[in-house]
């Protein structure tokens, strides 16, 4: 049975994929006028990072339905909040330095950054965790 914490990183991931490639697709065809090379990398880049984060999402689902450890559980949603952080700081400073071309922007980005790197380390920690328990090695 999934729990809430299951359903909700599912859903979250869905969304956050339904948004990538919506975004995906508007940058494709209706930036191209608007946006130079350079700003239109810069969105491929934040498009690129909010796919990869919302599979992660979308893993969590599942281990969140499999982990029995509370404490394995609690990592896990960690992880998903860190991701969460990291596409709206990461991935969004990154699509607003596309638009504005405000270099400030960019000094947002390594926030986000940061919070991606702790949430594949909380699922890592995680998954230690539940190993432990289930007295594997």
């Amino acid at each position: 049975m999934l729990t809430v914490h299951a359903i909700r990183a599912i859903q979250f991931g869905a969304l956050v994929a339904l948004l990538a490639v919506a975004f995906g697709a508007f940058g494709a065809h209706a930036l191209k006028e608007y946006l130079d090379a350079y700003s239109r990398g810069v969105f491929q880049t934040a498009v690129t990072y909010q796919m990869y984060h919302a599979l992660a999402l979308l893993s969590l689902g599942p281990l969140l339905a499999l982990c029995g450890s509370h404490r394995a559980q609690w990592w896990l949603v960690l992880s998903r909040n860190a991701f969460l952080f990291g596409i709206v700081f990461f991935c969004g400073s990154l699509y607003l330095l596309s638009f504005s071309g405000l270099k400030a922007f960019g000094a947002i980005t390594p926030i986000g950054g940061v919070a991606f790197l702790l949430g594949w380390v909380a699922m890592l920690v995680a998954l230690t965790i539940q190993l432990k328990e289930q007295n594997v090695t």
